[in-house]
């Protein structure tokens, strides 16, 4: 029994490191991260982009760009993922890049979305969308 104690206790020791070292870095992660609004770039260079998903609407559409995020009307229902795929769908095609570069990161069953973009650089994406909210 002594040996599994002295196990136990490296064990537990070992955990409450692992917990502080991801702390550090869920912290560093935060400071790489820069953000301009609804619009920001992670570590890995991707654009996150905050989405005020409005599912339903007559036709797709960028309806405005605020700090809270962007509004984006999507013409498909909220049922079974369909209004997560057609938004993919527009906004590769409203930023000009392939849908396998337009990915879904949180907010699946939510009208607050965060969608990652590979490709292009914040500025590009903030151009491209307010471009597309004043038609």
């Amino acid at each position: 029994m002594g040996k599994n104690n002295k196990a136990n206790k490296a064990t537990g020791t070992t955990k409450s490191k692992a917990k502080t070292n991801s702390s550090n870095n869920k912290a560093s992660g935060e400071l790489v991260q820069k953000s301009t609004g609804p619009i920001s770039t992670d570590k890995s260079g991707s654009v996150l982009i905050q989405i005020l998903a409005k599912p339903g609407a007559k036709e797709n559409g960028i309806t405005d760009l605020s700090s809270d995020g962007v509004g984006v009307q999507i013409a498909a229902p909220p049922t079974e993922g369909e209004a997560n795929t057609e938004l993919i769908k527009f906004l590769a095609s409203v930023l000009g890049v392939r849908k396998s570069d337009v990915s879904l990161e949180r907010g699946s069953r939510s009208r607050q979305k965060a969608v990652a973009v590979r490709g292009l650089s914040a500025s590009e994406v903030e151009s491209r969308l307010q471009d597309m909210s004043s038609k």
